[in-house]
């Protein structure tokens, strides 16, 4: 994750950073992060484009009230 988007981080949220690699079309990308959004409740928080065409993305969603239980993942 890029120092910048640290300086954000608070303890309400839970945070995922994905990359996706230069071959993942935006149209592609943006149809699997919304799948993510509306079945496992990420939010788009960041998205960085690189020169090589990879991205970097964080996610976020509010922290589960189950303690104990693992959270899904996102599957990219």
């Amino acid at each position: 994750m890029p120092a910048s988007w640290e300086v954000e981080l608070s303890d309400d949220y839970e945070r995922i950073p994905l990359r996706l690699p230069p071959d993942v079309t935006r149209v592609t990308a943006s149809t699997r992060l919304s799948i993510e959004a509306e079945y496992r409740g990420w939010e788009l928080t960041r998205v960085r484009l690189y020169t090589d065409g990879s991205r970097r993305v964080l996610l976020r969603r509010k922290k589960s009230r189950l303690n104990g239980q693992t959270a899904d993942q996102p599957a990219l």
